[in-house]
């Protein structure tokens, strides 16, 4: 299997399949095909791990995706930003943001992750529910505008604006904490908490978020009355 990743800040990531190849995404992820594909409907490791996806973010079905013969199949972000392709070995997880997940090989496994910490789940703008996606297999995941990458020492430890941390590796940990200071509280700009990641592994942080581009639009949306 081969694949290319194009269009700049408006990605779309095109798959070549070879015969027997086979790729998963959300239900009705595919945005256009060419060749022979048979597309199925599958709950993918049962009705648990069905409702489990739903809850963190994914459809209760996911499309499987099976070439029969020499084939291409195309998947197209959400959000302007980046693709990023990760290979993932037998039993290797990532924990990801809620709808981070765009495709994978067959094989790919998506799971409920909840945050160990009770606070980080109440006030994280990562939610208390993340995705975690385990392999064999490769993984294409759906990142906010430019992405940053920094491989952790242990103990080493970013903070950053909820919602900006995109991808991290399992070995990695993550808190969220209220910000410091009462003037801070009152009078900052930077918000009430603060996301922690903390190594060892590697974080992919993003430099846009959904709550933000949301918020911007709205100042510009006419209210009514």
């Amino acid at each position: 299997m081969n694949y290319s990743i194009e269009g700049g800040a408006l990605p779309v990531l095109r798959v070549f399949l070879e015969p027997g190849e086979t790729m998963i995404s959300e239900s009705g992820g595919r945005a256009w095909a060419k060749g022979p594909i048979l597309t199925e409907a599958s709950s993918e490791g049962g009705a648990k791990k069905a409702l489990g996806r739903m809850f963190s973010g994914e459809s209760l079905f996911m499309s499987k995706y099976t070439a029969q013969g020499p084939a291409e199949i195309a998947f197209t972000s959400s959000f302007p930003g980046r693709i990023l392709a990760m290979e993932l070995g037998p039993g290797q997880s990532i924990i990801a943001q809620k709808s981070a997940f765009l495709c994978g090989t067959y094989g790919i496994n998506l799971s409920m992750f909840f945050q160990k910490k009770l606070g980080a789940g109440l006030v994280g703008g990562e939610g208390f529910v993340m995705q975690k996606i385990t392999g064999p297999g490769l993984v294409f995941l759906e990142i906010d505008g430019y992405c940053v990458e920094y491989d952790l020492a242990p103990g080493e430890q970013i903070v950053a604006d909820t919602g900006v941390l995109a991808v991290m590796e399992e070995t990695c940990s993550m808190d969220v904490q209220m910000v410091k200071g009462m003037k801070n509280v009152l009078f900052g700009s930077e918000g009430l908490f603060d996301t922690v990641i903390t190594g060892p592994g590697k974080v992919y942080l993003q430099s846009m978020t959904m709550p933000n581009i949301a918020k911007l639009i709205g100042e510009f949306i006419p209210s009514k009355g």
